[in-house]
């Protein structure tokens, strides 16, 4: 691509380049989801110290009838830096539905606590192809539904329950609230689709504009959809597809959408969807950010600002009173344990 024809902004070419350097070359090179993770968990980690939180502890919740127990990552925001009822978060992290983890999306989570004065419940729900199609959407409505059970443990505000993710996690976000709507589940504040993936059924014109160089590619998208699928997926099922289902009653949306990103048209018809259907959205269109940039805050502006409108849209679903968040104390509260590979979410 020449830079003539570049729609990145200038200061981000060098990050989609060292980002996509040593990221797997998925449906290319490497074909086996076991490899592309081992090849990511090898790859140089950020050199900076992720956003402080309070606390942060990883424990086991149980998971959908007659699967094993989910492994979780909870944080919590410093109580000295938030004051009053908080907002929960279940986070749901992208990879495609095939890779990535809790350290991958830790930097995420953590931006999310710290700015929205909310507790993250981070999912580690199983992964394709070993656990195909509905797997992750049973994981991710379990997580869902336990988190609502202990909103007390969590200190969390019980008509402030939200949930979140970036890719393949803002796909099973979208899923889990029609979910919860029809089968009378826990009652959600909001939906946050960060560059969701919402409908497999077609190659919308993003895919093909934004097809190669800007990291996320055609080629990792149908890799990532064989994955998922596996032998009994039908792309047209709304569980797969969100964009096909009945979008109408459902919690407002706050989806964040990225130019030079496969997935941005996607996106942004699911928000159009939504709106006619008669749900409140809010959006955060970025025309010269990439599939991924939500999780460099660091060295991003457009990443701080994505950052900044979706922590408001979680700290305005507090029923009783506001989240007072103060000034963040200079040093880490927890540790500061790194946040995962280089190249943030994916997929």
């Amino acid at each position: 691509m020449s830079l003539a024809e570049d729609r990145l902004a200038p200061d981000v070419r060098a990050l989609v380049d060292l980002i996509s350097s040593v990221f797997p070359d998925l449906g290319g090179t490497v074909t086996d989801a076991a490899e592309a993770r081992r090849i990511l968990a090898a790859a140089p980690k950020p050199p900076w110290e992720p956003p402080a939180v309070g606390s942060v502890e990883d424990r086991t919740i149980p998971g959908p009838e007659g699967a094993p127990d989910l492994p979780v990552r909870i944080y919590l925001p410093d109580p000295g830096e938030v004051r009053g009822p908080r907002p929960t978060v279940v986070f749901l992290h992208g990879g495609g539905w095939a890779i990535c983890d809790l350290d991958s999306h830790d930097g995420t989570a953590r931006g999310l606590c710290r700015e929205a004065g909310a507790a993250v419940v981070s999912v580690d729900y199983r992964l394709a192809p070993e656990a195909p199609f509905p797997a992750a959407v049973e994981d991710a409505y379990a997580a869902v539904c336990w988190a609502a059970q202990h909103l007390g443990e969590l200190g969390g505000d019980p008509g402030a329950l939200v949930v979140a993710g970036d890719s393949a996690g803002g796909n099973l976000s979208a899923v889990v609230a029609q979910r919860a709507r029809d089968e009378g589940g826990p009652a959600l504040a909001l939906q946050l689709l960060i560059y969701p993936a919402t409908d497999m059924t077609q190659e919308w014109p993003s895919l093909a504009k934004n097809a190669e160089g800007y990291f996320l590619s055609a080629s990792h998208m149908a890799w990532f959809r064989d994955q998922y699928l596996g032998t009994g997926g039908d792309p047209a099922d709304p569980r797969i597809s969100p964009l096909l289902g009945d979008l109408a009653k459902l919690p407002p949306a706050h989806i964040v959408t990225a130019g030079c990103d496969p997935l941005c048209d996607e996106g942004q018809a699911y928000a159009v969807r939504l709106r006619e259907a008669g749900v409140t959205v809010t959006e955060g269109y970025f025309p010269r950010m990439f599939h991924g940039f939500f999780g460099f805050t660091e060295v991003l502006e457009d990443a701080r600002e994505a950052l900044s409108a979706a922590a408001a849209a979680i700290a305005a679903t507090v029923t009783d009173s506001t989240p007072s968040v103060t000034d963040p104390a200079p040093d880490t509260a927890d540790g500061g344990k790194n946040s995962g590979e280089v190249g943030g979410s994916a997929g």
